[in-house]
């Protein structure tokens, strides 16, 4: 790609950013479902060496969320420093210890270092692969989790996010712009009650809150082979990045070690959390990093929050139009409405 066909915005935010090297080529690497957009510029300057860099230009929610995340993200990655995973995340550039980011006409853009890659996971796990995954897991949330006293929440929580899709139900031109009727309204309002209630009673305000990454997809991260099997080695994607609890991040590892693999023609069903191969990820995780009964009982509001914020509250931000309207529809027509009759309690007895 010529870099003049480049988003305006972009060149603002180099010029703007300082770098005395000019942008020679890019090359868009967007995955094709989502609506912000990635791209690799390579760095050339006749005197100092040349390199490249990521940026990622979106306009979803708040840049006052968009700005603060990518604070917590850098300062995430300095206190990784010292510990296995000081390598694992790409950085977010800046100058003099603060993060760089741009705004501008209601679009945002952030650079990112470009991070060294590895290999794939294999795309149907083996039983001993998925032992090895839930291990890796389960040390990398240990790590964060004693890190997490130095690292800040952010404004945006779980439970303003439902409230405002809570809100927004009530507006006509809300619900008629996706289509609902009336009683897929009040549905829908439901299930926002429903995970205020339970999350509450679960004790969510008292969880361990450690940042994740949510969208463990097999194009997001790298591993390092090895005789003994592989590690975590690289992860450059921040599009969902949350300060939570970490069940939030069990989702997607489902859907990674489920029989038919991580898809690229995708749903969200309830179904790979119901898999005996995410019994036997559970198990293998918890033997490294335990879960606690409520943690475990939280999975189900964990699939619910993301079934809720990231395809009816924001989908059309996050996905093309076409796949946003087909998983809008299947949201609403199966699954959330699967959610209260899953067996979310065979996941505490597949620990017993």
């Amino acid at each position: 790609m010529n870099p003049a066909d480049l988003p305006p915005v972009v060149l603002e935010a180099w010029t703007r950013y300082g770098d005395p090297r000019a942008i020679a080529a890019s090359h868009e690497t967007s995955p094709g479902v989502s609506t912000n957009r990635v791209f690799r510029l390579e760095l050339r300057s006749g005197e100092l060496p040349a390199g490249s860099v990521f940026v990622k230009v979106s306009s979803y929610g708040s840049y006052v969320h968009f700005r603060q995340d990518h604070q917590r993200i850098a300062r995430w990655v300095e206190l990784l420093h010292g510990t296995r995973y000081e390598h694992l995340l790409a950085p977010v550039l800046g100058h003099d210890g603060n993060v760089f980011t741009h705004e501008s006409a209601g679009t945002w853009v952030v650079f990112y270092g470009e991070i060294a890659r590895r290999s794939a996971t294999p795309k149907i796990f083996r039983e001993a692969d998925i032992t090895q995954l839930a291990q890796e897991m389960a040390s990398f949330h240990l790590c964060c989790d004693e890190l997490r006293g130095s690292l800040d929440p952010t404004w945006k929580t779980l439970g303003s996010d439902v409230a405002i899709l809570y809100d927004q139900l009530a507006e006509a031109t809300f619900c008629s712009a996706r289509g609902f009727t009336r009683p897929e309204t009040s549905f829908l309002k439901r299930q926002c009650e429903t995970f205020l209630a339970n999350a509450e009673s679960l004790g969510y305000h008292r969880f361990h809150r450690m940042p994740v990454l949510i969208d463990w997809n097999r194009g997001n991260f790298s591993v390092q082979l090895s005789e003994e099997g592989f590690s975590l080695f690289s992860r450059w994607d921040y599009d969902w990045f949350r300060i939570e609890p970490r069940t939030l991040d069990f989702y997607f590892l489902s859907r990674v070690v489920r029989a038919e693999g991580d898809q690229s023609s995708f749903s969200y069903l309830v179904d790979p959390l119901m898999e005996p191969r995410f019994a036997l990820f559970l198990s293998a995780y918890h033997a490294v990093f335990p879960l606690t009964q409520r943690e475990l009982s939280f999975v189900r509001e964990a699939y619910r929050f993301f079934i809720l914020n990231y395809v009816v509250l924001g989908g059309q931000h996050f996905f093309v139009p076409k796949v946003y309207r087909r998983l809008l529809r299947e949201a609403v027509d199966h699954y959330l409405p699967s959610i209260d009759g899953a067996d979310f309690d065979g996941l505490e007895r597949g620990l017993d």
